[in-house]
């Protein structure tokens, strides 16, 4: 319900779902949680395989030369990164394709996007398509979990956990914490 009034004017198109939370849904965000992080590791082991380097995030970048920064960005993170990306690509696109082409293109369609737009964050010598394919598996895993709960709350809390976590390991990077 606390989403419903930022997505009135594209709910009344019937193209996703935001409900409160019932124990199903709290299984789907520990289940899809789980799911991306298995998704993630499998992903980096491929890259570290094909000795591939990933361009950096820019939110990283200035995170290392300022580590308070990555504290201020979860709860941004929490209350407008993952709401909106998420009611973007799982509500409106993935709800737009799936109207018109069905559930498995619409969240391939979705999550190519989701990780082509990415690319406009990324900084250094890595390579940006590398980047662009990881949000991209990452976001198959969002719009999935999102198909099989049918509650946009459900990939948001997901996208935001993983998004903490994020940060919160740079935090710890950056500041020295993580090797004591």
């Amino acid at each position: 319900e606390f989403y419903q009034p930022f997505c009135r004017p594209v709910y009344a198109f019937d193209l996703f779902s935001v409900d409160v939370p019932d124990l199903r849904d709290l299984g789907g965000v520990v289940g899809g949680a789980v799911a991306l992080f298995v998704a993630a590791i499998a992903v980096s082991f491929v890259i570290q395989q094909l000795g591939v380097q990933t361009a950096t995030n820019q939110a990283v970048e200035l995170g290392q030369q300022n580590p308070a920064l990555f504290l201020y960005m979860i709860p941004i993170t929490i209350l407008v990164v993952a709401p909106a990306e998420e009611l973007l690509f799982r509500g409106v696109v993935q709800g737009l394709f799936r109207r018109a082409y069905g559930v498995v293109p619409a969240v391939v369609f979705a999550s190519a996007l989701f990780g082509v737009v990415h690319w406009v964050a990324l900084t250094g010598g890595g390579s940006q398509l590398t980047y662009v394919a990881v949000a991209g598996v990452l976001g198959l895993v969002l719009g999935s979990v999102y198909e099989l709960t049918e509650n946009l709350v459900v990939p948001v809390a997901i996208h935001a956990l993983w998004n903490v976590y994020v940060f919160g390991s740079q935090y710890l990077v950056a500041t020295g914490a993580a090797g004591a």
